[in-house]
């Protein structure tokens, strides 16, 4: 063969072996460390007290295979707390108690995770009054803070009493005692609908959504308004974000993509519409998440949260 036909044979070569590369990664967990590390790094070089709150994948916070492996002290540096879904209620379906095997699994993660000074707020669903006092009480003994869900879509505030209710303003994490987990406003038409409601409750913490719909966000003036208790405390005010996956109702999605999509784009969640795994290492999707002046990150730090909480942190389950 030629050399004037070697040459591009080979050029061609090395193209379609970068894009194998960039589709691949060598270690899926750890790229989900360095991704969560950056995002920390880049939030709180503006903003010293924002916190970072990963849910789930909590076996990031070791480099081995247990729970008693060395522990990954530049990911647990990063970050202030762990979210977890399903600790004791709705791991295989709502209101079904965990399976105890899967339960003593993840509390020998969280446990280590706790003893590290980490706060550990935990997700159950469940709506029947013995489910919901049995996640309260299986929490407090483990010193985690417990939202007993009554609806996995996280669309309303329960009607049960808030526990462990007090009027104290909260300034960190650790004082954190009882948090309402509210990221679908699809009940409240309007932002000061949403606003109300929330301000009519004592939680602690607010964990919601950056958008009432669409691209209607929050301003800085609402996030400051939703800090206030109805008691005359304050509260903190985290903002949700999805990092493992892509969805296609936010500001970031290009209508293009459904059929010419981008390399990071992977396929759809088949449980959730309009949600996409994405190749989280990838270059383009972190510049959307936090790499760029107009990224997620930067939009939530300029409306004033308190912090962010990172959700589809196990996505490395997907491509492993």
């Amino acid at each position: 063969m030629k050399k004037a036909i070697i040459l591009p044979v080979l050029l061609l070569c090395l193209v379609a072996c970068r894009k194998n590369l960039e589709d691949q990664c060598d270690d899926y967990q750890q790229a989900m460390r360095d991704f969560v590390v950056r995002i920390s790094q880049t939030a709180k070089s503006e903003n010293p007290n924002f916190v970072i709150i990963p849910q789930n994948g909590i076996e990031l916070i070791t480099t081995g295979e247990t729970a008693n492996s060395a522990l990954a002290r530049d990911y647990l540096a990063a970050i202030d707390g762990h979210g977890q879904e399903d600790l004791f209620y709705g791991y295989s379906s709502d209101e079904t108690p965990t399976p105890s095997a899967e339960t003593n699994y993840l509390l020998s993660y969280l446990r280590r995770s706790h003893n590290e000074g980490k706060t550990i707020f935990v997700t159950d669903y469940c709506s029947q009054n013995q489910h919901i006092s049995d996640s309260y009480a299986r929490c407090d003994a483990e010193g985690f803070v417990a939202f007993p869900a009554p609806h996995r879509s996280l669309n309303v505030i329960p009607t049960n009493s808030i526990h462990n209710e007090n009027n104290d303003t909260i300034r960190k994490l650790s004082e954190v005692r009882n948090f309402l987990y509210l990221i679908n406003p699809e009940n409240y038409n309007t932002k000061q609908k949403f606003i109300d409601a929330v301000r009519a409750t004592n939680y602690d913490l607010l964990i919601m959504d950056m958008f009432l719909d669409g691209d209607n966000a929050f301003t800085k003036d609402e996030v400051e308004s939703l800090r206030q208790k109805a008691n005359g405390g304050k509260r903190l005010v985290i903002c949700y974000m999805s990092i493992g996956e892509a969805e296609d109702y936010r500001y970031y999605w290009n209508s293009a993509w459904s059929s010419n999509p981008p390399a990071w784009l992977a396929k759809e969640n088949p449980d959730w519409d309009g949600n996409y795994k994405v190749r989280y290492w990838n270059a383009e999707w972190q510049a959307i998440i936090c790499a760029s002046r107009d990224s997620y990150l930067q939009r939530i730090l300029n409306a004033g949260f308190d912090g962010a909480y990172l959700d589809i942190v196990d996505a490395y389950e997907y491509f492993e």
